[in-house]
């Protein structure tokens, strides 16, 4: 197997334990709590489905960036929220359900709702746009449901084993994830220089603030809950952009290094809006 072959299922496999180091402190009532709450939900679809898509086709249709980038941003918008949320997410208590629950209900909902916006946006692009229900399904399912539902099935038959695992899990998970990122950026370095400038920057970097200041402002009376639906909203799953976009645009060779470019900007932006959070955070306590 050659390392071109072998960093994907390198990536795969820490996504896929990122999750399961979740699922082993969660139980299914977790999972489920999203879909118990209405009003959370209409939120938290309103700041990930509604306003972050919108956000994206707009700046599409209003500038003329590199197709790539036009690509990466509107399969960007549509892809579920990432798996690797926060380490908040193993924190215990309210903030965790709310994560948990919130993973699977975007995951669920994306199944039936990447499908229905390609229809809607294929009226408007001179390309065929198209990506099966089944094929989302699967996405979602072996990145984030499968091994969400392991660890809680873990934790419900041995919680103190899955106790123990879940940190180790959590280590060994995010050492194979920048095993597999950091030589595909190397790589991917010259393809991802090419797509700098004309605005590239400015825009992923604007689709990632917009969907940070949707979910901070829809996130409801909680501080920590409106803290993770601004990540849940902001960053999204790079994977099923990477399918999104090669299952309409296979041929454009430029979209994964667009998405990985995403992903670089992604950091520095949430990474400025968690220093401000908990600066916020501080001075509450301070004058509380």
């Amino acid at each position: 197997m050659t390392l071109a072959n072998l960093i994907p299922v390198i990536l795969q496999t820490s996504i896929f334990l990122l999750v399961l180091s979740i699922g082993l402190t969660a139980t299914a009532q977790d999972a489920m709590s999203m879909f118990r709450h209405p009003g959370k939900l209409l939120r938290m679809v309103a700041a990930m489905d509604v306003v972050v898509p919108a956000f994206a086709v707009a700046m599409v249709l209003a500038f003329d960036f590199h197709r790539a980038v036009e690509i990466a941003l509107v399969a960007i918008a549509l892809s579920p929220v990432p798996p690797f949320l926060p380490i908040k997410a193993m924190q215990v208590g309210e903030q965790r359900t709310y994560t948990i629950g919130l993973l699977v209900a975007a995951a669920v909902l994306s199944v039936a709702y990447i499908p229905l916006v390609m229809a809607l946006l294929d009226r408007f692009s001179p390309a065929t746009l198209a990506m099966s229900p089944v094929t989302v399904a699967k996405a979602v399912a072996t990145s984030v449901l499968v091994p969400l539902a392991a660890g809680i099935a873990v934790r419900f038959l041995v919680p103190r084993l899955a106790e123990r695992a879940a940190r180790l899990v959590l280590v060994v998970a995010v050492v194979l994830l920048a095993a597999a990122l950091l030589p595909v950026l190397v790589i991917a370095l010259p393809a991802i220089a090419s797509l700098v400038g004309n605005g590239t920057i400015v825009a992923l970097a604007a689709l990632v603030a917009v969907g940070l200041a949707a979910g901070h402002l829809l996130g409801g009376p909680r501080p920590e809950e409106r803290t993770m639906l601004a990540l849940a909203s902001g960053s999204r799953h790079p994977a099923v952009a990477v399918a999104l976009a090669h299952a309409n645009f296979p041929d454009d060779r430029l979209v994964v290094p667009a998405v990985l470019l995403y992903l670089v900007v992604c950091v520095a932006v949430t990474t400025v809006y968690m220093q401000w959070t908990r600066r916020r955070e501080r001075q509450s306590v301070a004058t509380g």
